[in-house]
């Protein structure tokens, strides 16, 4: 499995509460929360982001509380992947269950830019930034979280079981 695509770069803490707002909680369905998403940390996210594009972001990405609905909105939005250095715990269950694959990679937070394009291999970690040329290593998920990514999160892994 492989994410493929522009990166948006955020910085350290970014919330559940930036990622979809409060006040857009009155709904479960995966596109309209998208409609929402990062709309109070950046206004153009929607209008700019396509099919495959990744997240890049500092530090305790997801912290805030811990509502399911900001890794459907990102995944509804069209991003394949959000990479950092560390997710607040909640967060990182509800992404996987949603089947949101996210990497922790410290060094690739670090050096990637806001607009480089990323090859990312969910099989081995590694992260290929095409624009600069750099490669990192992020530790590769286990077997089971691949099959749950792969059905699409942990509702469509175990009614294939």
């Amino acid at each position: 499995m492989n994410a493929r695509g522009k990166t948006f770069k955020y910085g350290a803490n970014v919330d559940t509460d930036v990622i979809i707002p409060a006040r857009y909680l009155n709904t479960a369905d995966p596109a309209e929360l998208a409609r929402h998403c990062m709309e109070d940390l950046d206004k153009t996210f929607v209008e700019r982001v396509r099919p495959g594009d990744i997240i890049v972001a500092g530090p305790n990405f997801g912290c805030g509380s811990s509502r399911e609905h900001a890794p459907v909105a990102i995944k509804a939005s069209g991003i394949s992947c959000v990479i950092a250095p560390s997710f607040a715990r909640i967060f990182y269950r509800n992404a996987i269950n949603m089947g949101l694959p996210i990497m922790e990679c410290a060094e690739a937070s670090a050096a990637v830019r806001d607009g480089d394009e990323l090859e990312v291999d969910f099989d081995t970690g590694i992260i290929n930034d095409l624009t600069s040329g750099q490669k990192f290593q992020a530790k590769p998920f286990p077997d089971f979280i691949r099959k749950i990514i792969a059905a699409d999160g942990l509702v469509g892994y175990i009614s294939r079981k």
